[in-house]
């Protein structure tokens, strides 16, 4: 397993304060991406599961939309700081059918997705409908429908808002995906079926890079998963931990285990994607040295303990989630408002991290620094 020791994160802080400048001055000129489809769950997420379903409330959106934006966050993800790098647009929801202008790409992300289905409503655990296969069938329709409505469409306006057919070769497809299989997994299985599932979801996932580039798509960004065990929501009920299940950092150390042999079998299946897809530029992004990186160093990094929540309610006498009323265990009627400084929180809601942890993430994998190859996502169309 792809263990991170203090020694190996203090090697990787100094790497980023360093900057990684191969990546950032590269000698072939960036790639001309016309257009970005992404894949994923609530971690890039910009309003497919608000439309399906009952939209995210306020405060979620304040610090940088001002209302509620479809996205698990107070702000931007880490999507977004990939449309702004790229010069694009942020991404429309395939899923919302108001407002929305296709011509730069479509998010099929949805909170609470997964690689595999899991065969539970979205009323049981917040498991998405739209696993990854979902999400694969709706790219298919989605590119067939707008391919024949732009071949057909006269009006200038209503074709500047569809995406161009040659453009889906030239785009770029990120994912990042996985981390509700493991949630959902801790939930419903011991350690050893979770162990021996993986190989079926990394299956899975590699089926779905494969028919993309079935499909034409050449360009491929993959973020890893994250230390899920250091989530709050995931930490927040432990009490009297028997020593060694907790690590330095507060974290749930068998959960963060699963999170990297998960990452390290999707490596492997990102090396082997490279042999059976020849024409495809797949860079693999070790999201989760990222995540693990600012939560182990969050204090000198000038953020608040890690394990602490902005948003909800979240006191000896009960807890209400972030946008939520509840009531709590002596009868007093609250609501899970925000903090007032939420810039200086690496967790929003306990699940989901701040817009200031996402930009923070954004600046240290953007320029390829923990990338495999090692490029600036500028450059991710270039095979290595």
């Amino acid at each position: 397993m792809e263990h991170y020791s203090k020694a190996k994160l203090c090697g990787m802080l100094v790497f980023w304060v360093l900057v990684d400048v191969r990546g950032e001055s590269h000698s072939q000129r960036p790639c001309d991406f016309p257009a970005i489809y992404n894949f994923g769950d609530s971690n890039s997420d910009t309003g497919g599961i608000s439309a399906a379903f009952q939209p995210i409330p306020w405060p979620y959106g304040e610090t940088f939309f001002n209302k509620p934006a479809g996205r698990d966050c107070d702000g931007r993800l880490l999507i977004d700081f990939i449309a702004q790098k790229l010069g694009l647009p942020f991404l429309s929801a395939y899923l919302n059918s108001l407002g929305v202008n296709f011509s730069h790409g479509a998010n099929f992300a949805t909170g609470g997705s997964t690689i595999r289905r899991q065969n539970e409503t979205i009323f049981q655990y917040g498991i998405s409908p739209f696993s990854l296969d979902v999400q694969i069938w709706h790219y298919d329709q989605f590119r067939s429908r707008t391919t024949d409505l732009y071949n057909q469409e006269k009006n200038h306006f209503e074709k500047s808002i569809l995406p161009n057919p040659p453009d889906f070769s030239k785009a770029l497809y990120t994912f990042d995906i996985g981390q509700n299989d493991l949630a959902a997994g801790f939930r419903k299985m011991s350690d050893e079926q979770l162990h021996a599932a993986m190989p079926d979801i990394i299956a899975q996932f590699s089926a779905a890079v494969q028919h993309l580039y079935e499909q034409g798509g050449r360009s491929f960004w993959i973020h890893n998963t994250g230390p899920i065990g250091c989530l709050p929501v995931a930490v927040m009920y432990i009490t009297n931990p028997k020593p060694g299940f907790l690590d330095q950092h507060g974290c749930i150390e068998g959960q963060n285990e699963m999170a990297m042999e998960l990452n390290k079998q999707l490596k492997d299946a990102v090396t082997k994607l490279r042999t059976q897809l020849p024409e495809a530029a797949i860079t693999y992004v070790d999201l989760y040295a990222a995540k693990y990186g600012l939560i182990s160093t969050a204090k000198s990094q000038g953020f608040a303990d890690p394990l602490k929540i902005c948003c909800g309610y979240h006191e000896k006498d009960g807890n209400v989630w972030c946008g939520q009323k509840g009531v709590t265990n002596n009868g007093t009627q609250v609501f899970g408002a925000s903090c007032t400084d939420p810039e200086s929180y690496v967790s929003w809601d306990g699940v989901h991290y701040s817009q200031a942890a996402n930009q923070w993430f954004a600046d240290r994998i953007l320029n390829g620094s923990l990338s495999d190859p090692p490029i600036p996502i500028t450059h991710a169309c270039y095979r290595k």
